[in-house]
């Protein structure tokens, strides 16, 4: 279906784009983390096919896209270096970074749905096999990185939400025969610009009413009221 808005060729460098800005931010976590060279290496290829290998493996595409592409393999490694060396400059255009993020999410989470629903799974399965092709990598790389995986946490700017609204929007149109032509591009937009919109604005999913104690940033309680 997504060859009806791009060619095969068009889509795989859009793939190509995702995987390394996805690797960007992996490697990043990598020197963050004071990882050598191989750890960032390994932190970039989680985040970047960490997604898109799971949801293969579930649907029973085999050999995955990431075995069976070497592209996919080495722009993470491509990736990786470009940090090693250049992570100052990097870090500068996070701005960038995020923007790009932002658009591999929109894509990402839309080719998912359309790629399990392709394989023969109902609606809710591939919005949900998109939603983990999206944010799969990322809490692949947080939890080898030892960090509480981003979605989860309440700091953090919507990840999920953005990802699972341009998933269900994806099924929706699959649900009635809309998902061509130009209206593949509106999940991926409504994806994309929620994610956007909750790094500008900072929205952040809400966390349990009137709840009496929070979990501080080194793992301990305090108490607190929040209603």
């Amino acid at each position: 279906m997504l060859t009806d808005l791009f060619t095969p060729s068009v889509q795989h460098w859009l793939d190509i784009a995702g995987i390394f800005v996805f690797a960007i931010s992996g490697a990043l976590l990598g020197v963050r983390k004071n990882f050598d060279v191989f750890g960032m290496a390994v932190l970039a290829e989680v985040t970047a096919l960490g997604g898109g290998l799971f949801r293969d493996l579930v649907i029973g595409a085999v050999p995955p896209a990431a075995f069976s592409d070497l592209g996919y393999f080495l722009t993470p490694l491509i990736a990786t270096l470009l940090v090693f060396f250049l992570h100052p400059e990097v870090e500068r255009i996070t701005t960038a970074v995020n923007a790009f993020d932002a658009a591999g999410l929109g894509l990402f989470c839309v080719t998912g749905t359309v790629k399990a629903y392709g394989h023969g799974l109902g609606l809710t399965q591939s919005a949900t096999l998109g939603l983990a092709t999206a944010v799969g990598g990322g809490v692949l790389r947080d939890v080898l990185a030892h960090e509480v995986p981003s979605l989860l946490r309440w700091d953090r700017d919507l990840y999920a939400v953005p990802a699972m609204a341009g998933a269900a929007l994806a099924a929706l149109l699959l649900r009635y025969d809309a998902l061509h032509g130009p209206a593949i591009a509106v999940p991926v937009v409504t994806a994309c610009g929620l994610r956007l919109l909750a790094m500008r604005y900072h929205w952040r999913a809400p966390r349990a009413w009137h709840r009496r104690s929070a979990a501080s940033e080194n793992g301990g309680t305090t108490e607190a009221t929040r209603g």
